[in-house]
């Protein structure tokens, strides 16, 4: 069993690590998990194991015989994976048991990211070869495995990642440990069994995917420093990804956003109003992309508060309730309160004495740039919006408030002058034009999906290729038939 590096920097990453956790679970305030799918731990069973360095162990040995597979069985793996989780039954469970653990989102919105993890995150087909060929001969360079991949799951989305990332890691090759958020770990072990479940169908290596029945502190520091995991992947906030970083390895961060909207003069505003409302409504606000603060150009803001309302917002303006919904979701620090986050806008306002039609799907208040709530990454439909004099000040503004975690920004302009500065000047590695937040991964918009959005390390949005190594075969004085 390999030795776990004990230098300055692995203690260093283990007082992280163990500042992020503490933290997590002060954030507490779940609801009981009775009736999930949860495993105390039959040693290796469907890749569930009650020891971290076990199922590294087992992940390289798996890794290791995948290697000498052929491409096609790698297909027939990911299909098999994706077709498991399209099972209605499958689709189902894993929604609503990440709600039930969670307590955050919604079953019907994690139905449909579940599937779109299904049908459109790439396979080997993102595998792309490129070749030189001259008088020297040919070279070719291919994208290669890193070997065992360590993969840290957040709360949000943790049934969505989990897929996301095997699928795309499978394809390069690897195999993968993942260490799940300790508040999603019964529906992200009961995944990865069903994952196994379903490789082992096509007699594919056991282990490819592996994690542990109780994930802790200690379980965490094992897989960031063992010597056989080659690189971390991790989707969550900017402690956990900093801690990454910091280990010495190659790391993937996936880290927080808080992403604008900019809604200019020349909008079409009855369908930026639709746009925005079910960008920031979906899975009540949990995907880092969604919508968090608007910016609005004065003459249209009004307009399109009316059409925010019809279609689904509910607009606080009394001072009292105001005050309320702040103490409701902000903490003693000033940051989001884990209790309410991904929490629905009828439970929110519920909370703070206000009773809601059915029909809100989202909260929204008129107020000034300074507010916490433009600040803050609530992860929560509640939606400040901030009035400008016009476009620049709207852009300017709206840059400020993303704070340079270069995630997400989305603009509603039917002038092109206006969508190109807001791109360039925002930087962002997803950029929505005249849609909701949710058409940058695929949904309603072009492209393929992802839920490992690398900002921080700049991998954008992850697929096979960001897992795979880029490797030189040269042939000399052959095989250039020009």
């Amino acid at each position: 069993m390999a030795e776990i590096n004990k230098g300055e920097n692995a203690v260093a990453i283990e007082n992280m690590v163990r500042k992020v956790l503490e933290q997590i679970a002060v954030g507490g305030n779940a609801p009981a998990t009775s009736g999930l799918s949860g495993f105390t731990g039959a040693n290796g069973e469907n890749g569930i194991f009650t020891d971290m360095e076990e199922a590294i162990a087992a992940a390289h040995k798996a890794q290791q015989e995948y290697a000498l597979y052929p491409m096609r069985r790698r297909d027939d793996f990911i299909e098999a994976i994706r077709d498991m989780v399209r099972r209605p039954d499958i689709l189902r469970k894993l929604s609503e048991d990440a709600v039930a653990e969670t307590g955050m989102g919604n079953v019907d919105d994690k139905m449909q990211k579940n599937k779109l993890v299904a049908d459109k995150t790439p396979g080997t087909e993102d595998l792309i070869t490129d070749a030189f060929s001259g008088d020297d001969g040919l070279s070719i360079v291919e994208l290669s495995p890193y070997g065992v991949i360590g993969a840290i799951t957040p709360t949000t989305n943790p049934t969505e990642t989990v897929l996301c990332n095997s699928i795309g890691m499978l394809a390069a090759g690897n195999s993968v440990v993942f260490s799940p958020h300790p508040r999603a770990k019964n529906v992200s072990v009961f995944l990865v069994s069903e994952l196994n479940k379903a490789l082992a169908a096509l007699d594919a290596p056991p282990n490819l995917i592996v994690t542990v029945a109780e994930p802790s502190i200690k379980s965490t520091e094992a897989m960031m420093n063992h010597k056989l995991v080659r690189m971390l992947v991790a989707t969550g906030g900017p402690e956990i990804v900093r801690t990454v970083m910091s280990t010495g390895k190659k790391a993937i961060g996936a880290g927080a956003g808080n992403p604008p909207v900019v809604v200019d003069e020349t909008a079409i505003i009855e369908k930026a109003a639709m746009d925005i409302i079910a960008g920031c409504s979906f899975d009540n606000n949990l995907p880092c992309i969604a919508e968090k603060e608007v910016f609005a150009v004065e003459h249209i803001a009004d307009y399109l508060i009316f059409n925010m309302k019809k279609f689904g917002a509910y607009q606080v303006t009394d001072e009292n309730d105001l005050e309320r919904l702040k103490k409701l979701v902000l903490n003693d620090k000033g940051h989001a309160e884990t209790s309410c986050i991904g929490k629905s806008a009828q439970y929110l306002l519920g909370k703070i004495g206000v009773k809601a039609d059915p029909s809100v799907k989202a909260v929204i208040i008129d107020c000034g740039f300074d507010h916490p709530f433009v600040q803050e990454e609530l992860m929560m439909p509640i939606l400040p919006i901030v009035r400008v004099s016009d476009v620049d000040s709207a852009i300017d503004l709206a840059v400020k408030a993303e704070h340079g975690f270069r995630h997400t920004a989305i603009m509603h302009s039917q002038n092109v002058s206006n969508l190109t500065n807001m791109a360039k000047r925002s930087q962002t590695t997803i950029f929505v034009k005249n849609g909701p937040s949710f058409a940058g991964i695929g949904v309603g918009g072009e492209g393929y999906t992802t839920f490992t959005i690398a900002g921080p390390t700049g991998e954008g949005l992850t697929s096979a290729r960001s897992f795979a190594r880029r490797r030189r075969c040269v042939l000399v004085d052959g095989f250039n038939i020009r």
